[in-house]
Parts: C-alpha cells; sequence; structure tokens
C-alpha cells in the first residue's frame, strides 16, 4: 500500500508517518511519498512513480486537493481511503484522523465497499491530458473578446458565446459545477454534466449520457483538470471529452448516496 500526504503540510506529512507505522506493524509493505521517510517504508519521490507497483490500497492524507492529485496518477482502479488532514470540507474524504485505528481494523477484514466512480479525459490534436475525476473546464484564453463555443454531444449541436464551458461528473456535480447552478447528481450515475460559464444567452446545464463530447472555439482555449493541470488548444481546434477507461476507486466503510450532497449541510 502507498501513502499520499499534502503538499507542503508539516500536519499531514506527520500523520502520514504515524499511518506508515501502524501498517507497517501489520507486516504491509509500505510506499511513502517525498518529503515522508518511514523506516521499513519505501519511499518513492513523486505520486506518478506509484504506477507499476503492485498495491492493494492507497491512503491520501490531506483534502479533496490531494485526493484529487492522487486518483490522476493512477493509472489503474488501486482502492484509495481519503483521510481529512487538514482539508476544507474534505467532500471527498471517508473519515477524519481519529477513526483510523477501527479503519485499518476493518479493511483487514475485508469489511469494506468499493465506491467507484466515473472520470473523464480530454484530448485535442493527437495529444491526451491527465484524466479528471470532478471536471474539466474549457476556456477563452483572450479575456478581452466573447468566444463562440460549439458543442456537439450524440447528434445534438448547441452553440453559445460564453466564457467558457464545463464538462461535470457526478462526483464533480457538488464542485465547480454546482457553484455555477448546475443540479447535483447520485454519484452512481454514468452521465456527464455540461455547464455553459457566462453565457450571453441563458442557457441552463445539460445532464447528457457518458458518451463523446466535442467541443470547438472561435479562440485559443485553456483547458483545465480538476482546476490543478492546465493544457492549451488553438483557434477552432477541437477538444474531445469522453469518459476515462479507468475508474476512480473509494474504499468506503458503509453505502451511501448522495454523500457529497450531506458533507455541503443538505
Amino acid at each position: 500500500m502507498a501513502i499520499v500526504s499534502k503538499f507542503g503540510s508539516e500536519e499531514a506529512e506527520n500523520v502520514a508517518r504515524k499511518v506508515a507505522k501502524k501498517f507497517l506493524a501489520t507486516k504491509s509493505e509500505v510506499f511513502t511519498v517525498a518529503p515522508v521517510v518511514v523506516e521499513g517504508a519505501k519511499k518513492v519521490e513523486i505520486t506518478d512513480e506509484l504506477n507499476g507497483k503492485k498495491l492493494d490500497l492507497v491512503i491520501t492524507l490531506g483534502g479533496d486537493g490531494t485526493t484529487l492529485r492522487t486518483f490522476r496518477s493512477l493509472t489503474d482502479e488501486t482502492p484509495l481511503l481519503s483521510i481529512n488532514v487538514g482539508g476544507n470540507k474534505g467532500i471527498l474524504s471517508e473519515i477524519t484522523l481519529d477513526k483510523i485505528d477501527h479503519a485499518i481494523d476493518d479493511i483487514k477484514a475485508n469489511k469494506v465497499w468499493l465506491d467507484k466512480r466515473t472520470r473523464v479525459v480530454a484530448s485535442a490534436g493527437k495529444e491526451e491530458f491527465p484524466p479528471a475525476l470532478n471536471e474539466i473546464y474549457i476556456l477563452r484564453q483572450n479575456l478581452t473578446k466573447t468566444a463562440k463555443f460549439e458543442i456537439k454531444f450524440q447528434n445534438d449541436v448547441v452553440t453559445r458565446k460564453m466564457d467558457g464551458v464545463m464538462i461535470s461528473t457526478p462526483s464533480g456535480s457538488t464542485g465547480h459545477s454546482f457553484s455555477l447552478g448546475g443540479p447535483i447528481l447520485h454519484e452512481s450515475l454514468d452521465v456527464l454534466i455540461i455547464t455553459p460559464v457566462a453565457p450571453i444567452r441563458l442557457l441552463p446545464s445539460i445532464v447528457v449520457p457518458d458518451e463523446k463530447i466535442q467541443v470547438i472555439c472561435n479562440h485559443d482555449t485553456n483547458i483545465v483538470m480538476d482546476a490543478q493541470v492546465v493544457k492549451t488548444a488553438g483557434f477552432e481546434e477541437p477538444v474531445v471529452i469522453k469518459k476515462h477507461k479507468t475508474q476512480a476507486v473509494f474504499v468506503r466503510f458503509k453505502k451511501q448516496g448522495l454523500r457529497q450532497m450531506s458533507r455541503l449541510g443538505f
């Protein structure tokens, strides 16, 4: 198993060392990510180096940003337990630190539920970008002129002048899409949300099957994955968004629908 802590958080790094020692005490093989070093554990320099390792579990210690970053580095469906340490609301997290001992016992006894979530991936030209769990945001680079966006899905086409368009998963429905007026979706649905950003004429969010969506803009665009990675596409270069070949898998200790909605206080 591997342990990933929040960037630059001394609190999360200290907790990572404690959690690593707990798993080492159960004779587990443990990987830590620099700068966390624990005697008996194996260290990698960056999260991407976990790819190719045979892992049964990854634990993240931090907030939602740490969870999103870690999932982006996992090319397979390794289960991930997210523990909120120093995060904001920790909407994606399953437990807080005080529950770790009980969680370890349940994991060892296989008393867990694997919560599988849709991810999306964008490509432009011949380059495929890193996958996103929450959303992909395509926005105009030139902020002084309104851009025209053409959105194609199935046999339908929607064209509007606006600042950008966001393609969100059900997991991302409680994130930026929600702040833009989009609906909250049950996390198990196989759909995507197309949310326009500041359209000249009113255009509501559209919920579509999780099939290919193509976005063409008459400006150069930035393509932002989970508000963490930024790529670019040129003038009228099609950006294709589709369901990623692997899902994000969360370790849960009880089944619950709309769990992220409850974290928002609803």
